[in-house]
């Protein structure tokens, strides 16, 4: 077996034990829940015939991969004749464009929910994936998407995420990965660079952009962190009220990267995604918090410049810490579709991950570059999904998504309200703001989500 094949086994077995952990889903937007109706009867045939005449709408989730969506539709229907349409939801409008489309007389067939806290909203719009060919392609059932017996959805792609960073510079500064094993080490790297930033010419940190195109990336992923430790500590994958154990462990992090990067800590408010990416590749950084899916955006570096680091907050045990990995990215088949329009979207998601043609639109590097959670997935031309196989390999403890988790997606707007307000004012006071925006909203939202349900 080639070292790149094991590499990729050891990664699947590390994502089956992490999707076993941490449940939940990333929270939804603040959209009203969708009202509940009857269910089209299924299709005879959970996705092993032939087209029947049906036609598949996809509303896409992610709009980087939104060019490859279009090509894959084309290529589909000069295959099969069957209409493909593809709609891309603009970033951060995912909720409520479905939420707009479901309504329509021509609704999405196939559309995406984050896990449990999104299927709340959606499941009687989500058609029983059970016994389906797709559902027999998963790599393992901890990928399928379950809402009591009925199988609701199927996650479509595994990542990772943590601290991609520039190996020249890094050696430049006169350090190299195996000088950072746990906060206090990455501390002391990083502030000897600030230290130095006007000799090396280079910063530590990218910007923590916190407009809407960069704020996920800290009130979301980077927030995983305490979470993730609190969930370990007290032995539970979801809560309706978080303890903020490890949120003095958040600010060190956080205090980390805004005092030592590109710019001015008041200044993140008006910084980008595109920010961050132009002073990474343009190397006026060493390091740059985000994930696999970034590849495209980076990969002008070279393979063998770009490495990827843990993000350590300080916990107990960090130097055994890996990569944070999992997915919030479940494909659901709409019940209230036309029967022939459902076996349609049943084929067509069947090709995806089976044919030739769909494994390469949804695992080359040079289209959506996807680690897919099934049978047939290709080896990575990712530099970075490699890299968080290797983290595997050497037997460091991968870091649960639990992100998904989170209440809503107002629990995170004024959760980023309050970091960029403390970083323009890095007082006291103002990180007990952040905790307050951590933890009381946390039990406020998750009480508004269950009074949601039960309405």
């Amino acid at each position: 077996m080639s070292k790149k094949l094991l590499a990729l086994s050891l990664g699947i077995l590390m994502i089956l034990s992490v999707m076993a952990g941490c449940g939940g889903n990333s929270g939804g937007s603040s959209a009203p829940a969708p009202s509940a109706g009857g269910s089209t009867p299924a299709p005879e045939n959970n996705g092993s015939a032939a087209p029947t005449g049906g036609s598949v709408y996809y509303l896409n989730f992610k709009p980087e991969a939104d060019a490859a969506w279009q090509a894959l539709a084309k290529e589909y229907t000069k295959e099969t004749g069957v209409e493909v349409k593809v709609q891309t939801a603009a970033s951060g409008q995912y909720e409520t464009t479905l939420m707009s489309e479901i309504a329509k007389t021509e609704a999405p067939t196939l559309f995406q929910v984050n896990g449990p806290v999104g299927l709340a909203k959606w499941k009687d719009y989500c058609y029983d994936l059970t016994g389906s060919q797709i559902a027999g392609e998963l790599s393992s059932q901890d990928f399928a998407l379950m809402d009591g017996s009925k199988m609701a959805g199927i996650a479509y792609v595994i990542e990772t995420y943590g601290l991609i960073y520039n190996k020249d510079l890094l050696q430049k500064a006169g350090y190299t990965e195996a000088d950072i094993t746990d906060f206090a080490s990455f501390k002391k790297v990083v502030e000897d660079i600030t230290a130095r930033s006007g000799e090396l010419g280079f910063s530590a940190f990218t910007s923590a952009g916190m407009d809407g195109s960069s704020d996920w990336r800290f009130k979301t992923h980077l927030a995983n962190l305490p979470i993730y430790y609190e969930f370990e500590a007290d032995k539970i994958g979801d809560t309706d009220a978080i303890k903020g154990t490890y949120l003095d462990n958040y600010r060190q992090i956080w205090d980390l990267y805004i005092n030592n990067a590109t710019c001015a800590p008041a200044m993140l408010s008006a910084k980008t995604g595109d920010d961050a990416v132009a002073e990474f590749v343009t190397e006026q950084a060493v390091f740059y918090q985000n994930g696999t899916w970034a590849y495209g955006d980076v990969s002008d570096l070279g393979d063998d410049n770009l490495g990827m680091l843990p993000i350590y907050i300080g916990a107990s045990g960090e130097q055994n810490q890996g990569l944070c990995t999992g997915t919030e990215n479940y494909w659901c088949v709409n019940t209230k579709a036309a029967p022939e329009d459902i076996q349609a979207t049943l084929d067509f998601m069947y090709w995806c991950v089976t044919s030739d043609t769909g494994l390469k639109y949804m695992c080359s590097g040079d289209q959506m570059g996807f680690v897919i959670p099934f049978k047939k997935n290709l080896p990575s031309e990712n530099a970075l999904v490699n890299i968080a196989n290797d983290y595997v390999a050497a037997g460091k403890t991968s870091i649960k998504w639990c992100f998904p988790t989170m209440p809503s997606e107002e629990w995170k707007n004024v959760l980023g309200s309050a970091l960029t307000t403390y970083a323009a004012d890095q007082t006291d006071a103002n990180w007990e703001t952040v905790k307050t925006a951590f933890v009381d909203n946390w039990a406020a939202e998750k009480e508004k989500a269950k009074a949601k349900a039960n309405s």
